[in-house]
């Protein structure tokens, strides 16, 4: 690649020039991709070399930071903007390119939706009578109405892509929203850059001409910048590196790219994002190709040992195992497990039958069961923790934890009888208190074993079946010491924590082979035993996430049937004992995965390290960092590290394969702050002056902000802007509806020597520059909805205008007062304690709100109401858009210093929260014991109350009257009040009489 074409570029030319992420950002539409990006699964680029790994960050919004910090803004924000979603292809040429290859509207769709003079010269009809040319319907009207009942249209044959773009331009033009747009068409990341960006080219090329600009792709683009601003081609980095999309979106784009990560497998993902789904296709080929070899390799040896056949040569595709443990009231082994359905779509169940001679349960399967059947083998032998089982007529239950002998120490700590393995073990022991069980097999049939749909069946376990069981036990037990010391199988032992003592507790688990079956611990020994290339360990990783005593067997019912299969052990992000589980055959794992391909050009480089260990310079750091992060990262992904840490090929071998728990900074303590102070200090000092940095996170609290001011006014750094962007797959697309995503704050090096500034002054200056965000952002949603019918920026967006607007205020200061800042981001956290630093971002918060006058409200009656008010006004306008996440409403009640604002509400569902209509509020509930009671809001839901229950409206409002001294006063500001409730309810009856009650108080004659 190079970056001069035939023009002549300035270095540091855009030195000291600001960026424009600084000023402008598509927050709503960087959102909706971001959750389009999140809600493809397997179709995102980087899952196949990791979906275990959960924390990656969209790869779209990776994109717009990088261009948003290296594209330069200029006097007019609306065409930067533009620009700018020209490069995002979030434009209207760059959607109808999207929509073309996403090719998900038929031509009949679209002759319905658009006019046009010409119709036979892009498509072809055909009706009853045959195959019609043009020249035979031209009768046919466009857009295409009840006339043309019975005909089928489909693309001229002949047609190019640009015929059919004229086509799709003409098609977009008939939707209202960007959402109903984009979701037409492809993500951008899917389809060929070069093609997808062509037309913006022209366009960069004439607004930049005075720089020297002359590209036609991004990563030339991307370059030029990097040499305009630092004299050369932009580096990145990220020192929180997790699943690898950071560095390698950046990398895609044209920059260098740096990474690092305290944990080994978080490095191995993103050294794979790099080297694998970045490789050449060449390369990537060989990946394919050794990956074939080794799964044919094991497949051989499996088959010879003839353990997953039958004698007619069908497969095995899964195993069935629960947990059996005997009851203390009668003696009797009983199988554990909470439901005995084993296939809703065969309908299949697992029924136990007495054996009183063993004083145990063999277990049968029952074949083309009823519903009833079905619906009652839900109910199974594990329940609310306890056993439950039925013998002879009679029902025993006994508690897990008295089965465990659980029992509470001297020191408060609880402890059980268990036997804890040893290191030798791979099995439970004959008195052991779980003993382990196959009770079903799935089969693939011989004649489908290759086909691309399978044909499957169970069956109970045969003698033949339980003879090859007792076969691999056997080699295990022979080889598991050998394969210990080979690094083939785990010898690692399982360290206490968070989520790793329930391993001890709950099973007797001491280390990490415990957890995986002897047929798991042969067919992935067999598996390490010929994995050398380091492209093939991250899905020998994919492997063991289906290998394991955690892997739980799915049912799910519908109306088609239903389905039945074998889960990941990290469907959920924690390690979770299971009592019955499911094993894939090494013939149901896929070894062989078919990665996207997107070829790097750029230097990139990985390394296994602290933040704070940063040893290369960078022009942009973009990082996630582990705030409050409720996964023990360090702690599930020892499952993968005890597996890989022997042995390992390079370039892993230069890395520490351990989980260095101690080191990692997570939580939100005292230690915490520290940890992160040295990592962005770090990245500080090995930034340009120049430079930027992102910080994603999610926020929760005033405290979590104070916090972060603190980290970055001891690492040096000033936040210079701050964006909201939706990331969570279930939130809804619009206005309000942004309420759990990711905070981008953008900062730069705090430069200039010491400031000091005090409260008084402060204070101000806060309010000011929210005054003047907010200004400048509800401009240009003014321009937005003018243009296109929507804004670009929501309301969870412009309170965060306060947030970041304290931030910019608060961190150009080296000292508040007689306050260091420095020793103020330190000291450890009096619980309780309100800081200066919570005030000033509390009242930003508070600036902000005050500004988001809902629509319907007047300025005037806004500004004299406050506190709960507000709430219930800002969440009642909210719902209309589709605000439904609790989340929401928690945000908003923390900004308007609401104490309690779930007395208002009629739901707390996480994601179908909603307010009490003004007919759900009970009397108690408006009486002075509330906040919203003794409100004016409080009255006016009183009287609507009372004109429900069919009070003359001339007595309700006498009683307003009388109930509140300054009526008078405040009667147009209640008439107000009473005209939003009567637009904004979603009551009909509320709506109905909120209309009686301000008709009647506007009219009402003051002298009666």
């Amino acid at each position: 690649m190079t970056a001069m074409n035939t023009v002549q570029l300035v270095p540091f030319a855009l030195k000291d020039a600001p960026a424009l992420i600084e000023t402008v950002f598509p927050v709503q539409k960087v959102s909706f991709e971001a959750q389009r990006e999140r809600k493809a699964g397997p179709g995102q680029t980087l899952t196949a070399l990791g979906s275990f790994w959960k924390g990656r960050k969209p790869l779209i919004l990776v994109r717009a930071i990088v261009l948003g910090s290296l594209l330069p803004p200029t006097e007019d924000p609306q065409a930067d903007l533009d620009l700018f979603e020209r490069l995002m292809a979030f434009d209207d040429e760059g959607l109808a390119r999207r929509a073309l290859i996403g090719n998900v509207v038929s031509p009949a769709e679209i002759a319905a939706r658009i006019q046009l003079d010409e119709p036979w010269d892009y498509f072809k009809a055909t009706i009853k009578r045959g195959d019609v040319t043009g020249g035979d319907i031209r009768w046919m009207r466009f857009p295409l109405d009840a006339d043309a009942e019975g005909i089928s249209l489909r693309w001229q044959r002949s047609l190019s892509d640009d015929d059919k773009l004229v086509i799709y331009r003409k098609l977009l033009a008939t939707y209202a929203s960007y959402e109903e747009k984009a979701s037409l068409g492809k993500r951008p990341e899917e389809l060929d850059q070069e093609w997808l960006y062509a037309p913006a080219w022209a366009e960069v090329n004439r607004r930049y001409a005075h720089l020297g600009i002359n590209v036609k792709s991004l990563p030339e683009l991307v370059e030029q910048l990097g040499i305009l601003r630092y004299g050369h081609r932009p580096r990145v980095g990220d020192t929180f590196s997790g699943g690898g999309s950071i560095p390698f979106e950046a990398a895609r784009i044209g920059c260098d790219a740096y990474a690092s990560d305290l944990n080994p497998i978080a490095c191995m993902l993103t050294w794979g994002a790099l080297n694998i789904i970045g490789a050449s296709p060449k390369r990537q080929a060989e990946i394919e190709q050794a990956q074939r070899e080794v799964a044919k390799a094991v497949d051989k040896e499996i088959t010879d040992l003839g353990i997953e056949h039958d004698e007619q040569g069908n497969r095995i595709k899964a195993y069935l195992y629960c947990l059996e443990a005997r009851c203390p009231e009668t003696g009797w082994l009983v199988p554990l497990a909470p439901s005995w359905v084993v296939s809703p779509r065969q309908r299949v169940i697992a029924k136990l039958v007495p054996n009183y001679e063993l004083k145990k349960f063999d277990v049968e399967l029952d074949f083309g069961v009823s519903a009833s059947a079905l619906d009652a083998a839900q109910k199974g032998t594990v329940s609310d923790g306890d056993m439950l089982y039925e013998l002879e007529g009679k029902t025993y239950r006994t508690s897990i934890k008295t089965l465990r002998g659980d029992y509470r120490k001297e020191d408060g700590s609880t402890g059980n009888r268990l036997r804890l393995w040893e290191k030798g073990d791979f099995k439970p022991r004959p008195d052991d208190t779980f003993q382990e069980r196959l009770y079903a097999i799935q089969w693939i049939t011989k004649d489908t074993l290759q086909a691309g749909r399978q044909d499957t069946y169970f069956s109970a376990p045969t003698e033949k079946d339980l003879e090859h069981e007792r076969k691999v036990e056997a080699i295990v037990a022979e080889s598991l010491a050998r394969w210990h010391a080979e690094g083939l199988v785990p010898d690692m032992a399982i360290e206490p924590g968070d989520e790793t003592t329930r391993l001890f507790r709950e099973r007797g688990w001491t280390h990490w082979h415990h957890m995986f079956s002897p047929r798991d611990l042969l067919k992935l020994a067999l598996l390490r035993k010929h994995i050398r290339d380091p492209e093939l360990f991250p899905e020998f990783c994919g492997t063991l996430d289906f290998c394991s005593k955690l892997s739980r067997w799915i049912v799910r019912f519908s109306s088609g049937g239903g389905s039945d299969f074998t889960s990941n052990v990290f469907s959920n992000q924690a390690l979770n004992p299971l009592y019955n589980w499911a094993n894939r055959s090494f013939f149901d794992h896929s070894f062989v995965q078919n990665y996207k391909n997107a070829p790097m050009h750029t230097n990139v480089s990985v390394f296994c390290s602290a933040s704070r260990e940063i040893s290369q310079d960078q022009d942009i750091f973009i990082t996630d960092p582990p705030y409050a992060d409720a996964v023990n990262y360090e702690e599930i992904t020892e499952f993968f590290i005890a597996w890989l840490r022997k042995n390992p090929p390079a370039p892993f071998n230069e890395w520490t394969w351990d989980s260095r728990r101690a080191l990692a900074i997570k939580g939100d303590g005292d230690d915490f702050r520290r940890g992160m102070i040295d990592a962005y200090t770090a990245m500080a000092n090995h930034m340009p002056d120049n430079g930027m940095q992102c910080v994603m996170f999610t926020h929760q609290s005033t405290e979590v902000w104070s916090d972060m001011v603190g980290i970055f006014w001891a690492a040096g750094l000033q936040v210079v802007a701050a964006w909201y962007i939706a990331t969570e797959t279930n939130a809804e697309h619009r206005r309000g509806a942004y309420v759990q995503g990711t905070v981008t704050l953008m900062l730069r090096k705090r430069l200039g020597g010491e400031k000091v500034g005090f409260k008084q002054r402060i204070l101000p200056a806060v309010r000011k520059e929210v005054a003047v965000q907010i200004e400048q952002m509800m401009h240009l949603n003014d321009e937005a909805r003018a243009r296109m019918g929507e804004p670009v920026f929501n309301d969870a967006d412009l309170q965060m205008a306060g947030y970041a607007a304290a931030l910019k205020v608060l961190t150009a200061y080296t000292k508040i007062g007689e306050i260091d800042v420095t020793t103020f981001a330190l000291r450890p956290r009096v619980q309780g304690e309100v800081t200066v630093v919570d005030e000033i971002v509390q009242q930003a918060s508070e600036a902000a709100n005050s500004l988001l006058v809902p629509e319907g409200v007047a300025l005037d009656t806004w500004q004299t109401i406050g506190g709960i008010q507000r709430f219930y006004l800002r969440m009642l306008d909210m719902e209309t858009v589709g605000a439904s996440k609790l989340d929401n409403y928690q945000n908003f009640a923390k900004a308007f210093r609401v104490e309690d604002y779930t007395k208002v509400m009629a739901s707390m569902a996480a994601n179908g929260a909603r307010l009490k209509q003004a007919d759900e509020f009970t009397s108690r509930e408006l009486t002075e014991s509330t906040e919203i009671g003794p409100t004016w809001l409080g009255h006016l839901i009183i009287a609507i109350q009372q004109l429900l229950a069919e009070v003359e409206p001339q007595s309700v409002v006498k009683t307003l009257m009388e109930d509140l001294p300054d009526y008078l006063e405040i009667r147009p500001k209640l008439i107000d009040l009473a005209r939003f409730l009567e637009s904004k309810s979603s009551s009909a009856a509320v709506r109905s009489a909120a209309e009686v009650l301000a008709s009647r108080m506007q009219t009402q004659r003051l002298d009666s």
